[in-house]
């Protein structure tokens, strides 16, 4: 009997060690490119399958939360029945199963594993690798491996040809951020002070990167988080805000690239009509609207934008992957009906526990809800909802707004309905 209750220590110990190996390389595959990091997320959920279909897992379906989730993807296999094309963004569609069972296994993760905060020092050490190679690439005109941008007034760093780097600090600074300041109060000053410097250096990365869009969101997060954070006091949060805009001021009179990006550039597209007329992200909203306007009920399908912007003859249409902005996305993709449908979803489970978020004030939950509400700003541009790279990042980042406070992980008290 003793023997037993040893091997089934160490199995579970096994177990947990493992998971946390392919969870703390979840960063480290997205840097390296979409192929590894699709692998490790099937690696995940794989494992997690073969483990978890052995158990009582069907009380998962009551829930409120999984339940919607499962509802989201069965839309999306009807969006994919009556898209003008099925092949096209059939894959991306059914495959978006891996992240519901990916949003479970890490609630899962989180409630059995004793070593969530080797987890996050890990993804800490990668993530302090890539503001050392923004800020190498920034100063030598190329990263530490030798990828260089072909425009340069912006960083691509171990993405070697996609400015994505400012969506990846955005996806990972703020769970990183709210596992920092974890019992913050206790911290001595010295530890005070790395903190405090870790901001001001991601402050300066985003700002390198020439990502104005991942840049303003990055801010408007960073404002939510120290407004939701209880465990600084005003002076300091004042003085935190001071900081970080006279950083932006220096970097802005200081670099000749900072200031044509984020000053120049606007200026000219807001001064002078001809610029703005023929502005990139004007005519690429333009032309999502004239897609929407032409099939205004459940749009063209996900992913198919690109089939009909550059198979159709129209003035107007911009040929292009998408439109760059999530609400001009959605009705394009999926129309009116389709998008109330992903935003009623969506917004509703981010906000249905925002009561119990002011309440405990868990500060990677709160990160991460900083993170994902900045996802959903109107106006701003950013990267396909859908892709690879960012639906990976956002469903990290939701995954991970349930998983860690006890109060909203799916499997807290089994049986109790969410």
């Amino acid at each position: 009997m003793i023997l037993n209750i040893k091997n089934i220590d160490l199995n579970k110990n096994l177990l947990n060690n493992f998971f946390l190996i392919l969870f703390c390389f979840i960063p480290v595959a997205i840097l390296i490119g979409p192929a590894i990091s699709l692998s490790n997320i099937l690696t995940i959920i794989l494992i997690f399958l073969l483990l978890f279909l052995n158990k009582n897992s069907f009380f998962l379906l009551k829930k409120k939360t999984i339940f919607l989730l499962i509802f989201l993807y069965f839309y999306l296999i009807f969006n994919s029945l009556i898209s003008i094309n099925f092949d096209i963004g059939a894959v991306r569609n059914f495959g978006f199963i891996r992240y519901i069972i990916l949003f479970i296994a890490l609630n899962y993760f989180f409630l059995i594993c004793g070593n969530i905060n080797k987890l996050f020092n890990f993804w800490i050490l990668i993530f302090s690798i890539v503001l050392f190679d923004i800020i190498y690439e920034f100063y030598n005109g190329q990263n530490i491996l030798g990828f260089e941008s072909n425009d340069k007034k912006r960083i691509v760093s171990f993405f070697k040809d996609e400015s994505i780097v400012g969506a990846f600090i955005n996806g990972f600074f703020f769970i990183l951020i709210g596992f920092i300041f974890k019992n913050y109060e206790k911290k001595n000053n010295i530890e005070k002070f790395l903190i405090y410097f870790f901001i001001v250096l991601t402050v300066s990365c985003i700002i390198f990167t020439g990502e104005r869009s991942n840049t303003l969101k990055f801010f408007l997060g960073l404002s939510i988080f120290f407004w939701l954070n209880n465990k600084i006091k005003l002076n300091y949060k004042l003085f935190f805000a001071i900081t970080i805009i006279s950083i932006f001021f220096i970097s802005f009179f200081q670099f000749t690239e900072i200031r044509h990006r984020y000053q120049n550039d606007i200026l000219q597209k807001i001064t002078d009509q001809e610029t703005r007329k023929n502005y990139i992200y004007f005519k690429l909203y333009n032309s999502g609207l004239e897609v929407f306007k032409k099939y205004p009920f459940f749009g063209v399908g996900n992913k198919n934008y690109r089939v009909e912007t550059c198979g159709v003859q129209n003035k107007t249409y911009i040929c292009n992957s998408h439109p760059h902005q999530i609400y001009i996305e959605f009705l394009s993709e999926h129309g009116i009906i389709g998008t109330i449908i992903l935003l009623s979803i969506l917004f509703y489970l981010l906000f249905k526990h925002l009561k119990i978020i002011l309440l405990n004030r868990n500060l990677i939950q709160i990160g991460c809800f900083s993170y994902l509400i900045t996802i959903f700003i109107p106006v701003l541009p950013g990267g396909s909802f859908f892709s690879d790279f960012n639906a990976t990042i956002f469903w990290i980042n939701f995954s991970l707004f349930y998983a860690s406070n006890l109060n909203t992980n799916i499997f807290n008290k089994f049986h109790k309905l969410n």
